[in-house]
């Protein structure tokens, strides 16, 4: 049993012209296989249903909209991390994007009109815990980007799930091309190491280096 309890009721829930506020996640993790790591996402299941979703909620009045994404993750699939795109800490003014959508029944009614509006984040999962709150009412399940758009039951998460799959193609290219610039400045050359020696330690090469590459990722990393 969890030592962590859920949030439950509307009394803090905040509203934008009649939109309930809601705030999320898509959990990843890299995965080791034999020849590369492969993205995965974290997804779960809805209570009494068997269709999976990215774990959000309502976000309230006493937390920000990040707080509340992280809570969502902890209560609904039981794991904590960083709210990121690729290797740089989200801000608060930039998330993964922002969806207004409808719901598609009265038990899960986002306000009198059904409207929602929800902001999903990147969360980079740093700990999985073996109990959470509402473990009871929820699978979890790691999955490939193949498989979580299949598995996904709402075209807004499933939109949301193509821009995660655009900031880690960009992130993933970004650390390619800073990795062969670090490979090709690494050594200087033989004549380079001689002239060094002859000068002073002020030695350095005039003007900026500009090296350009194209880079492509590989596909397999989300399969």
């Amino acid at each position: 049993m969890s030592s962590i309890v859920a949030r439950t009721g509307r009394h803090l829930q905040r509203y934008d012209n009649n939109l309930r506020l809601v705030s999320g996640c898509i959990p990843y993790r890299l995965a080791k296989t034999k020849d590369q790591n492969q993205i995965e996402v974290l997804m779960v299941s809805s209570p009494n249903r068997d269709d999976m979703v990215f774990p959000k909620g309502g976000w309230e009045s006493d937390e920000t909209v990040e707080e509340a994404a992280c809570r969502e993750a902890l209560e609904e699939a039981g794991v904590r991390g960083n709210l990121k795109v690729g290797s740089r800490l989200i801000c608060r003014e930039i998330p993964l994007g922002v969806w207004e959508f409808r719901s598609k029944s009265r038990q899960e009614a986002c306000s009198e009109e059904g409207g929602c509006k929800g902001y999903m984040f990147v969360l980079e999962v740093t700990e999985e815990l073996e109990t959470w709150p509402e473990q009871n009412n929820r699978n979890r399940k790691w999955v490939k980007i193949e498989e979580a758009f299949a598995l996904c039951r709402y075209e807004w998460m499933r939109n949301a799930l193509t821009e995660f799959v655009k900031v880690m193609e960009r992130e993933d290219s970004k650390k390619e091309h800073e990795t062969l610039v670090e490979n090709k400045e690494e050594k200087p050359s033989k004549q380079e190491d001689e002239d060094c020696q002859l000068m002073s330690t002020n030695c350095h090469v005039n003007g900026p280096r500009t090296t350009s590459y194209g880079v492509m990722l590989p596909a397999s990393i989300f399969l």
